[in-house]
């Protein structure tokens, strides 16, 4: 098994995040690519002190990039959604 802090990489925080967190109880995460489901949830659970109901994966290619006449890519990223169960919550921006 992998080490728990280099599954789980950052929290995304964007808008369509936001809303999910408020609605359905669910937190996005960028995670490393060779990560699976199970390893995905018990870092999670391990590192928030929470129960997760279920995960979600998603692979994001890189967007095609220019510079002037030189072409290149960004890198792809994996998402994963996490369903907590109901009572269960993290919070990342406690104090602001």
């Amino acid at each position: 098994m992998k080490e728990l802090y280099s599954v789980i990489k950052a929290p995304l925080i964007t808008e369509k995040a936001t809303l999910q967190k408020e609605m359905a109880n669910q937190l996005v995460f960028k995670v490393d690519q060779k990560a699976n489901k199970i390893e995905i949830k018990t870092a999670v659970e391990k590192i928030f002190k929470v129960k997760v109901l279920s995960v979600q994966t998603i692979k994001v290619k890189g967007k095609p990039k220019r510079v002037g006449r030189f072409t290149g890519k960004r890198s792809g990223i994996k998402k994963a959604i996490v369903r907590l169960y109901p009572g269960e919550s993290i919070e990342f921006f406690e104090g602001v």
